[in-house]
């Protein structure tokens, strides 16, 4: 009978722990996006909700300045892979800011020049940042010390694959090794070794099999999932050559141009951003993709998705929608269906870009 007992106190503290984890997980979630106003930049910070939906919104200013147009890009924002800092670009003054994380407050602990010009897109994995402009065609690298500073690497600045790239996206893989950059306009995707202290190989360039490479992102095995805003949506197998596991698969919608995939791998997400529409895609082991829903999560009429970021480990995925000026919320269910829960409409400025969360 003691023994019973014991047993169901130490379930009910286990209980209580997991519900206490739970808790703290709901109130440190938060989602941001990038203001990107000329007249000064902002990060804008939102709360998650316990039930999905997002607080009001916190501004914090990056001390440089926006664009004040559309990046064209995915990663405007990113946090680090220890979430312990959210990297910006600063697209209008050339600069990169620093901020440390504390739930939806943030903390400026740095701001650099990024380099180039027009920094679009920023990545970071393992302390090693790397910032693609669309403006000077070329990548730069930095090293993000546990104070939240940034130091240029030597030997990290490369051309892209050519003159007028166009480049979308830039993200380190998985182990930290390759660098990955997609340019819309010459339809391929570049990759660049990454040695053991951030220096860059040559550009290597890939041909896309799908046109205009946009968004895209890469599972924990290292398979590279990226979206065409032709009209489709392809994977790659990392290696001295991208080797094409999927090829163009197309999701019959308008200009799917940003990607998520869910934390175990096994689905893909990407906004539609001319159909108001979010398509999802099954992952096989290989990574093999299969379109399953075209019109999985629907924005309503009007509604412009772009970035997409998924929040309390992958149970909410959230779509920046500039057609509404605001941030669109969905729950993740067991198979990847995708039911919305907010439809936050908060104003947003009109050129608001990138999305990152936790």
């Amino acid at each position: 009978m003691r023994i019973a007992l014991g047993m169901f106190v130490l379930g009910l503290v286990w209980v209580s722990a997991a519900h206490a984890d739970d808790q703290a997980r709901a109130a440190k979630a938060a989602v941001f996006t990038v203001s990107n106003e000329a007249e000064g930049n902002r990060v804008l910070a939102f709360k998650v909700r316990h039930d999905g939906t997002l607080g009001q919104a916190h501004a914090f200013a990056t001390g440089g300045k926006g664009s004040g147009d559309s990046l064209g890009s995915q990663g405007a924002l990113v946090l680090s892979h220890d979430q312990r800092f959210l990297i910006a670009v600063d697209a209008g003054s050339d600069e990169l800011s620093v901020f440390e994380v504390h739930a939806a407050q943030l903390k400026l602990r740095d701001r650099v020049a990024s380099g180039g010009v027009r920094p679009i897109s920023v990545t970071e994995r393992c302390g090693l940042v790397y910032v693609v402009h669309a403006g000077s065609d070329d990548v730069r690298g930095f090293h993000l010390d546990a104070a939240g500073k940034l130091t240029a690497i030597q030997g990290s600045h490369r051309p892209l694959s050519g003159s007028e790239a166009g480049p979308a996206q830039v993200s380190l893989s998985p182990d930290a090794r390759t660098l990955i950059v997609t340019e819309k306009q010459r339809n391929v995707i570049t990759t660049y070794r990454v040695d053991a202290y951030g220096k860059l190989s040559e550009p290597m360039a890939n041909a896309s099999k799908g046109m205009t490479p946009f968004g895209f992102e890469l599972t924990s095995r290292g398979v590279l999932i990226v979206s065409e805003a032709a009209g489709s949506m392809s994977s790659y197998a990392l290696g001295e050559q991208l080797e094409a596991i999927s090829s163009a698969v197309p999701d019959n919608q308008k200009a799917p141009c940003w990607v998520e995939i869910t934390p175990d791998d096994r689905i893909a997400f990407t906004a539609n951003a001319g159909s108001s529409s979010i398509s999802l895609y099954d992952v096989s082991g290989s990574g093999a993709l299969t379109l399953r829903d075209e019109r999985a999560g629907e924005l309503g009429e009007g509604g412009t998705p772009l970035d997409l970021a998924f929040a309390r480990e992958g149970r909410y995925l959230y779509a920046l929608d500039r057609g509404h000026a605001g941030i669109a919320g969905f729950e993740v269910h067991r198979r990847g269906e995708l039911s919305m829960v907010e439809y936050a409409d908060q104003e947003l400025p009109e050129f608001a870009t990138g999305l990152a969360a936790y």
